[in-house]
């Protein structure tokens, strides 16, 4: 199949550029820059995003920190600018430190617990990943339409802005 083909069978309701504003986040070890590498990756691969109020696409959106908000910058394909939402950090702020406190667990446990105590860890893990991308897909709903797959690549993104290395 042509690369013009296959252009022509993706869906328009996506993202095919993501972008993390290089202010908004530290420089990191390789580790970190690899994870954050692997969630755009993974939210480009598969995706449903449509700004509300816009037909056309496929979309950029560049993600970074304004003012202590969250920006979410949408643009055309072309990288033409189309909208701009920034959202509040506070319903994130205790889901992304626990999040974080979480996994901190898992690595630990890791070495030295057992399968079920891993389980149990990564189950909790899960659970607040799901926390998140459900409040990230409440605070979106009447700007972006995504759905629920989405919104869990995207709050890692989010969680990826926070990683300090």
């Amino acid at each position: 199949m042509s690369p013009l083909a296959v252009a022509e069978t993706q869906p328009k309701n996506r993202l095919v550029g993501v972008e993390l504003d290089e202010g908004s986040i530290a420089r990191s070890g390789a580790d970190v820059e690899h994870e954050r590498a692997t969630a755009i990756w993974d939210l480009i691969e598969e995706n449903s995003f449509t700004p509300v109020g816009h037909d056309g696409g496929p979309w950029r959106l560049r993600l970074g920190f304004v003012e202590n908000r969250l920006a979410f910058e949408i643009s055309d394909e072309s990288g033409t600018p189309v909208t701009a939402h920034l959202l509040s950090l506070t319903p994130f702020r205790k889901i992304v430190k626990d999040y974080f406190l979480i996994c901190e667990s898992y690595f630990a446990a890791i070495r030295t617990a057992t399968p079920s105590q891993i389980e149990a860890i990564d189950m909790g893990r899960r659970g607040l990943h799901n926390d998140g991308s459900q409040v990230l897909m409440d605070r979106l709903a009447d700007k972006v339409a995504i759905d629920f797959d989405t919104a869990r690549r995207l709050f890692t993104l989010i969680c990826a802005l926070h990683w300090k290395g």
